[in-house]
């Protein structure tokens, strides 16, 4: 047995497993407390990533099946129109049948008058239904992008950064000049004809703030749904002289569904609803009920017929569309609870493991001290030695 007072190799040792087993304590304590096996990237950078992009894929995909379920809302709100548009038809066929017939007589007026009316409910229906703000059944539900081949200047003109003609009227022509030019406060005018009425918008050509070399500046013509977006360059060519262009917005696209995580196809789904107003019922023509006369009544029967088969066909659509959406949704919901699974594994403590090594530590944290005072009383044995 040596007897050395200068280095205590004893306490050093006993001092070294208290510190780690100190450590060992904290670190149970932090999992304990917060339920995680991996705090930090400290604790498993390979797991720390892991678990990190399934989280991100897991409150894609849970936003996801809420885009999921808002679609067949949506779709279920226009299927509940389309059925009363069915109901409405179904009435009309039996107001014609009765107009059909010989013994109809004097109450044709009437039956013709409410046959109208019903024709006006129709449209009424088609206008009213909507969601969040957006009518379904009126033919304009669906998205809007500019005809391939049909910007003319605007789309090469100096200081163009985009056009967007999302809220913009589909297949339809937009005209943009300058009512004045020569570097003043012109006005850039948008014209267009939307629903045989000629609507224009004017803006002050000069930005409401000074530019520089890299900023971009928005023109919003919202009474016609367009928004330019510029640079300075824009208002230099604009303005040097008088400056004229158009664009055509292509025909209704399918308005689309984020239903996954990833920008691809797969995780999209995208769809249209034809306008049902009478205008277009008549499988794609015009629906014009006329019961005044018994030929008109006879002949308005086919009509209303080719009204019910169509309307019975994008019905059907519609409940294909709510199949497959539902579908989509489990499908998410599948998913989410594996890849939840996932990054449970990877990141979760096994609580019951834990408590198992928090008592152990905490035990020889007791002993650990315990020991580290023996220690420190060995050196003093050597004052034996000088009396």
């Amino acid at each position: 047995m040596s007897f050395r007072i200068q280095n205590n190799m004893a306490s050093l040792n006993s001092l070294r497993h208290l510190s780690n087993t100190s450590s060992m304590l904290n670190k149970s304590l932090e999992r304990l407390s917060s339920g995680y096996r991996v705090n930090s990237a400290a604790d498993d950078a390979a797991g720390m990533a892991g678990s990190m992009r399934f989280r991100a894929e897991i409150v894609s995909l849970k936003q996801a099946s809420r885009n999921a379920q808002e679609a067949t809302s949506l779709l279920q709100v226009a299927e509940g129109a389309m059925s009363q548009v069915d109901l409405i038809l179904k009435r009309m066929k039996e107001l014609a049948t009765q107009a059909a017939s010989g013994n109809a007589g004097a109450d044709l007026a009437k039956i013709d008058a409410e046959a109208t009316a019903l024709e006006e409910e129709i449209d009424r229906i088609v206008g009213f239904t909507e969601y969040n703000g957006t009518t379904l059944l009126d033919g304009n539900f669906g998205s809007v992008g500019i005809s391939s081949g049909q910007i003319t200047n605007l789309g090469g003109a100096q200081g163009v950064e985009n056009i967007d003609v999302a809220s913009a009227q589909a297949t339809t022509n937009y005209v943009i000049t300058t009512v004045t030019s020569g570097g003043g406060d012109g006005v850039l005018k948008m014209e267009a004809s939307i629903n045989g009425s000629t609507v224009s918008q004017t803006l002050t050509l000069t930005p409401t703030t000074s530019l520089s070399e890299n900023d971009d500046y928005t023109f919003n013509f919202s009474s016609l749904g367009v928004q330019i977006t510029v640079n300075d360059a824009f208002f230099t060519a604009a303005s040097a002289s008088s400056f004229a262009a158009s664009l055509t917005t292509g025909g209704l696209g399918e308005a689309t569904f984020q239903i996954g995580d990833k920008n691809e196809a797969n995780s999209q789904l995208g769809f249209n609803i034809d306008e049902l107003g009478t205008g277009n019922l008549n499988g794609g023509s015009a629906l014009t009920v006329d019961l005044s006369s018994q030929s008109a009544a006879q002949s308005a029967l086919g009509d209303i017929d080719n009204s019910i088969s169509f309307l019975a066909g994008k019905r059907g659509d519609l409940g294909a569309l709510i199949n497959r959406f539902t579908y989509a949704q489990s499908n998410l919901a599948v998913s989410i609870e594996n890849k939840t699974a996932s990054e449970s594994i990877i990141r979760d403590v096994d609580m019951a493991a834990e408590m198992s090594d928090f008592t152990k530590n905490q035990i020889l944290i007791q002993s650990g001290t315990s020991m580290l005072a023996q220690a420190n009383l060995a050196p003093q044995n050597v004052l034996s030695l000088l009396r």
